[in-house]
């Protein structure tokens, strides 16, 4: 009966792929393949729908240009375009259509695709760690692993937010595109065990950041299918957006005719690299917006113009203001993951419980990827332990003992590992800070970025202290009857953890006799890095770029820390608070939000 039962799922699953893979057929066909008649490429655009530099106004210039589509500049850009008009530049393609994008079964081979079209944009931070940026409208909510979860009230308090307005901000997003998850196999171990170890009481399903044990909300829904950010663009006015995809930006356009230095406009290239330039009107109120990320912003802030001087000059880049703090106190929350192996198939799971501990550590999970042994020929991701990332690897740091060391722990590596997961432990509020700061004057390529994990004491300790707890969750008998596996001694899950967890960080002899060198040497990062514009330093606190007119910053290179557990949530509504907030500071209560 249960193998008909099972036989049955999957013929509905089946039909319902195949009906979803006709209807895209069908849609390719008769209708606009990027879901909204608002979004267009790049290159449609004509300088006749925005005016010259010298002969701008009202009429025919944009009351907002917003720089990156991405997990705030999708509600960002939907809310403004209640009252106004708003042209959108994403440097990416659509979600929509990308099978890697759009199902959780395929989550990591988005970050395996390191080519240039990828919605994925690798890099390595300079401490040697893997990593990645979104390339593609949604943004990080269009690779990331979904999971959904509200900041702390004391982050609110600490950004200065109105508490009354977030609360409204938070459900305008979760009606929107917000699921309650069927919880994993692998999730209710990882509950049972956090409950057993004292990370107590159990909240049950919430998107409240709460101490203790809680199962979050999820952008993917029942069936598998991911709910981005650039959904929320359903919500918009589509007479008064216009969306360009595969826009990528060059620099602000500014005016310094005046005491102040005024952005104006956007330089901007299309996908047959043609430059294009796009200007706000002449009303005082309009802006250009940055929501390009914690390295976009910062990165766009430089080659523009904006930052430290010296930095600025060597680039040869004219200073339009010089601030030395742009693209200073970037932070990375610093990862580390223990290894699960499993002695029966494992049901792919992304994030759904987490636990809250009160010592600053989040404890999270993961499982089942890479089931196939074809995949052992792919790189995917931090989220795996696929061993062979040579490809993703700069060619001048392919020395021969990289190269050496990856053959070497790629053979060792049991094939068991696909058929595991990991438990998670991350840093909440790391006090380690680093820096970003330009490699060239192509915006395409990436910045050089430094976290300096772990280079303050107090995070090292924590990390530490996670580990720890991460292992007795390991060794609990609720992991024991889900895996099928004997109960292993703490040397020996460090042992296949450092085999499993890819970085450029050398390993020591000693990572499994002392665990403050565990933490230092299998660093990974979970994607929540932030920093490089902060409020009071970069921007005021209401998000407008210190110095000059008519430019603001919305997303996280505002942050002095990542909110919460998880990010997404608090950036997602970030988007729809900061336009709620323009709006009513703009036009009063004839706003209507």
């Amino acid at each position: 009966m249960a193998l008909l039962v099972e036989q049955k799922q999957l013929f509905l699953r089946l039909a319902l792929c195949l009906s979803l893979l006709s209807s895209c057929q069908a849609s390719s066909k008769y209708a606009n393949p990027y879901r909204y008649p608002f979004i267009k490429p790049a290159s449609s655009f004509s300088s006749s729908s925005s005016s010259s530099f010298s002969s701008r106004n009202v009429e025919n210039g944009y009351d907002y240009i917003i720089v990156g589509g991405g997990t705030a500049g999708c509600p960002l850009a939907a809310t403004l375009s209640q009252n106004f008009t708003v042209l959108l530049l994403e440097r990416g393609g659509v979600p929509f259509s990308n099978v890697n994008v759009s199902f959780l079964s395929n989550f990591h081979l988005t970050l395996a695709d390191t080519s240039p079209t990828s919605a994925s944009q690798f890099f390595i931070s300079t401490d040697g760690v893997l990593n990645a940026r979104a390339r593609v409208l949604g943004g990080g909510s269009s690779i990331n692993a979904g999971f959904y979860t509200r900041a702390n009230a004391g982050f609110i308090k600490r950004v200065g937010w109105d508490e009354k307005l977030v609360n409204e901000s938070y459900p305008w997003v979760e009606k929107q595109i917000v699921h309650q998850p069927k919880l994993a196999p692998l999730q209710k171990a990882l509950r049972d065990s956090l409950l057993d170890v004292g990370v107590s009481p159990f909240n049950g399903f919430t998107y409240d950041h709460i101490s203790g044990t809680k199962i979050g909300g999820t952008i993917f829904d029942r069936f598998g299918r991911r709910h981005t950010s650039a959904e929320i663009l359903a919500s918009a006015d589509p007479k008064k957006i216009t969306v360009l995809i595969y826009a990528t930006v060059q620099k602000i356009i500014f005016d310094t005719s005046g005491k102040r230095p005024k952005a104006v406009g956007v330089l901007f290239k299309d996908e047959n690299g043609n430059q294009h330039e796009a200007y706000i009107s002449d009303n005082p109120k309009s802006e250009v917006i940055l929501s390009a990320g914690a390295l976009g912003t910062p990165q766009m802030l430089l080659l523009s113009g904006v930052g430290p001087k010296a930095e600025l000059e060597k680039f040869k880049i004219p200073v339009v203001l010089d601030n030395e703090f742009v693209g200073k106190g970037m932070a990375d929350n610093p990862m580390n993951s223990i290894f699960v192996p499993s002695h029966r198939p494992v049901v792919q799971s992304l994030i759904q419980t987490v636990g809250i501990t009160k010592f600053g550590v989040y404890i999270e999970a993961s499982s089942g990827y890479g089931q196939s042994r074809d995949s052992i020929h792919c790189h995917h991701g931090i989220m795996s332990a696929e061993i062979g990332q040579l490809s993703t690897i700069p060619p001048k740091q392919r020395t021969p003992e990289a190269i050496q060391a990856y053959i070497r722990r790629k053979r060792e590596l049991p094939h068991e590992a696909f058929k595991g997961g990991f438990v998670l432990e991350k840093i909440a509020k790391p006090m380690s800070t680093g820096e970003l700061t330009l490699v060239n004057t192509n915006v395409d390529d990436n910045p050089s970025v430094t976290f300096n994990y772990f280079s303050h004491p107090q995070d090292l300790k924590r990390c530490i202290q996670g580990i720890r707890m991460a292992a007795k969750l390991v060794q609990s008998q609720h992991f024991l009857n889900y895996t099928k596996c004997n109960k292993q001694t703490v040397e020996s899950i460090l042992n296949a953890s450092v085999k499993a967890n890819v970085n450029l960080v050398p390993k020591h002899t000693n990572d499994t006799k002392s665990l403050g060198q565990f933490c230092r040497d299998t660093v990974i990062t979970i994607w929540h890095y932030h920093g490089g514009c902060h409020v009071g330093k970069v921007v005021s606190p209401d998000h407008k770029v210190l110095g000059i007119d008519s430019l603001r910053v919305v997303d996280v290179s505002t942050f002095n820390e990542s909110p919460g557990t998880n990010p997404q949530a608090t950036v997602l509504m970030m988007g729809r608070y900061m336009g709620v907030k323009i709006l009513r500071d703009r036009l009063g209560e004839t706003a209507g939000v």
